[in-house]
């Protein structure tokens, strides 16, 4: 019985990716696996369907026929509410699913025997993560794009240049985390001529970028003091902290309050809740900022698809080999095979196989070890 992969349209609003690419799906094994892709879904992408088709994809004209045939459900962010009425036990549902936000999809997940894989929680020994990564080198790199717009008086901002011109000093940015976010960001910020600073409590993270700009980038040990001496002086003020469960209000509101007025601050993962705390809703990128205590404050979530064709060929660069997996050995065998792929997974035949998300929706732990036996 042939497998299908499908890919919907993303309904979130503002979300322009596209889950799988035509060249991607080219790579795929073709024995007993077909791939489904709903009409249009990588149009704002860039992929047209007759580049699916060419591929070997099968087009199909609706969400419900495409729900009703897949196996393997891939996506981008999250379903929407009017999406959950097509889930049901056969299927497996890969993406950015953010379940320790998403309380009510956690729920119709568990309750509909839905296995589920959130691609944002898969990791390896070494703490990497394979699949945010390379969205995280995309929002990294746009953020500071995106926070230099917001500093000219047009929008609002302070009217400050970010990089300056000789004899006039150079806009401040402070980029809170020196993971994958951070220093994508702090690359752009440096290259753009900015005087650029990044905290962190990891000693190794802060000298892997020390040596990455031969010292120009400082770089702090993250505290409460060195935070509000930092953010004082910031006219961009990045949030690039990523924690599975509970965000940390790393910013107080006091710490904003003092800030220059027509300053950006922003979080790269608001999604998750953020460690801003004055970012207490989310934005759009047709409505992108709003203004608290004199601070421009942008809190779009899917900040990679302001550049979907590079996003969507990063995003299926990076799930290719655990799609190839599973279409070769089925969802089953891969986790057991893959411990990397195993990590993402949350709920399986209504029970909750991750740990976190347990304690959060106050469910029942199942080791997915005793569910697939490993």
């Amino acid at each position: 019985m042939v497998k299908y992969f499908a890919v919907p349209k993303e309904l979130k609003a503002g979300e322009t990716r596209v889950s799988l690419t035509p060249d991607v799906i080219g790579m795929l094994p073709k024995e007993e696996r077909g791939v489904l892709v709903e009409k249009d879904a990588g149009l704002l992408a860039g992929f047209t369907n007759e580049e699916y088709e060419k591929a070997g994809a099968e087009i199909v004209s609706t969400p419900e026929e495409l729900w009703e045939r897949a196996t393997y459900v891939l996506k981008i962010k999250e379903p929407q509410v009017e999406e959950y009425k097509f889930f049901n036990s056969k299927h497996v549902l890969l993406g950015y699913l953010h379940l320790d936000n998403e309380k009510q999809l956690a729920e119709e997940l568990i309750k509909r025997k839905v296995c589920s894989v959130s691609l944002e929680t898969i990791h390896t020994k070494n703490g990497e993560r394979p699949i945010l990564s390379p969205m995280s080198q995309v929002a990294g790199r746009i953020a500071i794009q995106a926070g230099a717009k917001f500093l000219e008086r047009t929008m609002g901002g302070s009217g400050i240049l970010l990089g300056g011109v000789p004899g006039v000093s150079a806009g401040k940015v402070v980029i809170i985390g020196g993971g994958t976010v951070g220093l994508n960001a702090a690359r752009v910020a440096h290259g753009m001529g900015a005087d650029v600073s990044v905290l962190d409590v990891n000693h190794k993270k802060l000298a892997k970028i020390d040596l990455a700009f031969n010292g120009g980038v400082k770089t702090f040990y993250s505290n409460p003091m060195t935070i509000a001496r930092e953010a004082k002086d910031a006219d961009i003020l990045i949030g690039a902290v990523y924690v599975q469960g509970k965000m940390p209000k790393l910013v107080t509101a006091d710490v904003v309050k003092q800030m220059k007025k027509g300053s950006v601050v922003m979080d790269v993962a608001i999604d998750q809740g953020g460690v801003i705390e004055t970012i207490d809703r989310i934005t759009t990128h047709e409505n992108p900022v709003y203004e608290k205590y004199g601070v421009l404050h942008y809190a779009v979530p899917n900040v990679p698809s302001t550049v979907p064709k590079t996003a969507s060929l990063a995003f299926s660069y990076a799930m290719f080999p655990y799609l190839h997996q599973i279409c070769e050995e089925g969802i089953i065998a891969a986790i057991k095979k893959n411990e990397v792929l195993a990590t993402g997974v949350s709920t399986f035949n209504g029970m909750v196989t991750s740990e976190k998300l347990a304690d959060i929706l106050d469910k029942e732990h199942t080791e997915l070890s005793m569910i697939v036996g490993f």
